[in-house]
């Protein structure tokens, strides 16, 4: 039986206007009642639900928070004061069914709420540097509304819908139809705005001017390519994840050969960097490996999705923690380093040039069980109830994390009428996202599809990308947005012409990563940035949305000489931008922090400069035998629930 899936419609209320969408809606989504525990003051701001003009679905809306950066400049007809029209900005985070006014409320947006549950000014806000609106979409995800049959079925009916709501925005807000839209979002962004841009292009006269795209640790590639593929280079990144151990980089090193995922980047690319078929584990069957493509649509970009899925199956009864904490978590320190020595001899004595049976070629989730099982900090985790290892940001080990939770504040109904929000739901951060009748997977093809024909239109319209990555992030690392980028054709060319090696500080004069520009593409690199980057590093996001998003700040851009502005720097030059030493561990806010022994990272150091890959000389074959069942093979099962 299918199942029914939950209707919800806006509320009305007093002060409504009785015509259409106009400026005279203004007033009515103005956020005028005072806000619970707000006690700074907050510029003036916009809130309410804008129906997306889906046919025969009139609950069909998206939920909108805007906020003007000065004073009159979202509701003057001329727009703020100025020789060229002013942009503007819209926030979209991912999921699916991940709400945008999380990114408001604990990234980018004027209120940070903290772990403590108080909400304190952001200094660091976007609004900061233009008119900011903050969407929750597709419809029926956060306070946007659905009809329980209305729910969009693949990401080109959202890009309609989206096109449908800003056709709506702008009559409510004549000015920015002919202001250019700044259009930006992170994670499952990373398919929504493509798509959107494709909708966007397939509008004969569309309501808005969209002048650039950002798009932060998105989900441009298939999961295999931003998730799978890099799982040898997060390894390198920080070391710290196998204990900086130089046999366990051979082998990882050995199966990242075989499952041909040892890609290399060239600049200027030459050619097509063809797709590597998924490798499926042989030794076990394993139903979401099998349906790669419904996984892909669940990305996670907040920790509940998963935590969600444990707490199901915790109320049904079933005692979770053996998945990551078999008979070797109640082992001593010592009996714990025999046991990884016993999984280290154990890969020795096989023929060399086998993919491993138990994981395949799911590296991502192989280095994180290894993680767990034989590397503290993360080993402390294993008796725990929730999931240990942060892969949104990996040297935060603690667990478990700092509490991020907006939901008693949004629901509550002082801020509901505040805001103008739907009564009959209740806002989530996040929930798994269904798609029309086909069910929780997205149908729709990776963006990574189209993006050299979504380039060339965005080159024919002046319309420039911008795409940045968070060094700590290894869900989807920075390798893959790279390797996106060097098989996308903008600019006449195929990807970048020279490697991003530009460094960019912050206005405190921190270095904040790498930066590069070229043939109006814009990439970064953040130093020490989780897959949150406005919420990890505020200060630096805010420097790069300022100076690279709105403006055009020219370090790292290659001239028609070939020099680039700010030069380059070959310590930068590498695959790898090295992660800091301090790994942090404890529980919520109270951390404490742990550096391996410099002999250790020493030895790391001199291992990476003399490596020189052999496959032949240096392969590890592997494949868990039976043997390893009672060790190994029973904590790889934790793999089941990253979905």
């Amino acid at each position: 039986m299918a199942q029914q899936l939950p209707s919800s419609s806006p509320h009305d209320y007093p002060g409504q206007p009785p015509a259409a969408l106009g400026p005279e809606w203004q007033r009515y989504f103005e956020v005028t009642d005072p806000l619970p525990n707000i006690t700074f003051p907050l510029g003036r701001s916009f809130a309410g639900n804008i129906p997306v003009q889906r046919a025969g679905h009139p609950n069909n809306t998206l939920f909108f928070w805007a906020v003007e950066k000065t004073q009159g400049s979202l509701t003057s007809p001329a727009g703020p004061a100025g020789p060229t029209p002013a942009p503007w900005g819209i926030w979209l985070n991912g999921g699916p069914g991940s709400s945008s006014l999380a990114g408001f409320l604990f990234e980018n947006g004027p209120i940070r709420i903290g772990s403590d549950y108080a909400a304190h000014p952001n200094e660091h806000s976007w609004d900061k540097v233009a008119d900011y609106i903050w969407i929750d979409q597709p419809v029926g995800t956060g306070f946007a509304t659905a009809d329980a049959d209305g729910y969009v079925a693949d990401e080109d009916q959202m890009g309609q819908d989206f096109m449908g709501f800003l056709d709506n925005l702008v009559k409510v807000f004549p000015n920015l139809a002919g202001r250019p839209l700044y259009l930006s979002g992170e994670s499952y962004a990373g398919t929504y705005i493509p798509y959107i841009m494709k909708a966007y292009f397939g509008t004969p006269n569309p309501p808005v001017k969209i002048a650039k795209i950002a798009i932060g640790d998105g989900t441009l590639t298939s999961e295999q390519v931003f998730e799978l593929l890099p799982a040898i280079k997060v390894i390198e990144t920080f070391p710290q994840i196998i204990g900086y151990d130089i046999e366990v980089h051979r082998y990882f090193e050995e199966q990242t050969h075989l499952c041909g995922y040892d890609v290399n980047l060239t600049y200027p690319q030459n050619g097509i960097i063809p797709t590597v078929p998924l490798q499926l584990p042989t030794g076990r069957d394993i139903p979401w490996a099998m349906q790669m493509a419904q996984r892909h649509s669940q990305a996670r970009t907040f920790k509940s999705l998963f935590t969600a899925k444990i707490m199901e199956r915790t109320a049904a009864g079933e005692d979770l923690r053996h998945l990551w904490n078999p008979a070797v978590n109640r082992l001593t320190k010592r009996d714990r380093e025999v046991a990884r020595m016993n999984w280290k001899r154990d890969l020795t004595g096989r023929a060399n040039g086998t993919i491993d049976a138990w994981y395949g070629c799911l590296l991502f989730d192989e280095f994180m069980d290894y993680a767990i099982n034989f590397t503290f900090p993360w080993s402390l985790g294993q008796d725990s109830e929730t999931w240990p290892f942060n892969y949104y940001d990996v040297p935060d080990a603690t667990n478990p994390q700092p509490a991020m939770d907006a939901s008693i504040w949004l629901n509550d109904d002082r801020t509901r009428k505040a805001l103008h929000a739907p009564t009959d739901k209740d806002w989530a951060m996040t929930f798994q996202f269904p798609f029309g009748a086909k069910g929780f997977a997205d149908p729709s093809v990776e963006p990574m599809a189209f993006l050299t024909d979504l380039a060339t239109n965005a080159t024919k319209q002046g319309i420039h990308v911008v795409l940045y990555s968070g060094n700590n992030d290894a869900l989807i690392p920075h390798f893959g947005t790279e390797l996106a980028i060097q098989n996308t054709t903008f600019g006449g060319i195929q990807g970048f012409t020279k490697k991003p090696s530009t460094p960019w500080y912050d206005d405190s004069g921190n270095f904040a990563g790498i930066i590069h520009q070229e043939r109006n593409w814009t990439y970064a690199l953040f130093d020490d940035a989780g897959h949150l980057i406005p919420e990890s590093k505020p200060e630096a996001a805010l420097v790069f949305i300022r100076d690279f998003f709105f403006g055009d700040k020219q370090t790292g851009l290659v001239q028609s000489d070939g020099s680039v502005v700010g030069g380059q720097d070959p310590q930068l030059a590498s695959d790898i931008l090295p992660g800091h030493p301090e790994i942090y561990y404890g529980a919520g806010a109270t951390q404490s922090t742990y550096v391996f022994p410099e002999a250790t990272r020493a030895a790391w150091t001199e291992h990476t400069k003399s490596k020189a890959l052999s496959t032949t000389n240096t392969a590890l074959s592997v494949g868990i035998s039976d043997s390893k069942a009672g060790l190994l093979a029973i904590l790889a099962l934790n793999v089941l629930f990253m979905l």
